[in-house]
């Protein structure tokens, strides 16, 4: 498994996004941007994360930060969560697991003893340059989107 660290290049990526989209990082080189990990659309904890994003949309657009949520829901789910919740996000999905590994973030979990592979939910901040200049690891839902948006306002 990658462990990825502070000051290091983000590892560039180009996934399906949700409406038919697709989404690269070396597309949005020169914009500072947010990549937040989630384990699964439309469970409690995913769509409040997916929420408070989309509620500070628009602050994070008016200092030109990119916001995208990865998961490994299809398109296709991530098309219906958004309608369903009114999500203004991007949301890319990573079936194949790929940008997970890349980024560290599928890792072995464990709950009642079972332990299964998934998403451990992880939120980057990734400069105009493509630098990782923070890092949150098993990130707690409440407050997290606009602690992520106080640290988007110093990077910009």
């Amino acid at each position: 498994m990658t462990q990825i660290a502070i000051g290091e290049s983000a590892p560039d990526f180009e996934l399906p996004g949700d409406g038919g989209s697709t989404i690269s990082l070396s597309a949005l080189r020169g914009s500072i941007v947010v990549l937040f990990f989630y384990p699964k659309d439309d469970t409690s904890g995913c769509t409040t994360e997916a929420l408070d994003f989309t509620s500070l949309k628009e602050e994070f657009d008016a200092i030109g930060v990119k916001l995208i949520g990865i998961s490994p829901d299809s398109v296709k789910r991530h098309d219906k969560f958004k309608a369903k919740h009114g999500l203004t996000v991007t949301l890319a999905s990573d079936e194949e697991k790929q940008v997970l590994e890349a980024y560290g973030v599928w890792v072995e979990k464990s709950m009642y003893g079972r332990k299964y592979m998934g998403v451990e939910r992880t939120t980057l901040l990734i400069d105009s340059n493509g630098k990782i200049v923070r890092i949150w690891n098993k990130v707690k839902v409440a407050g997290h989107a606009a602690e992520v948006l106080s640290a988007a306002k110093e990077a910009a």
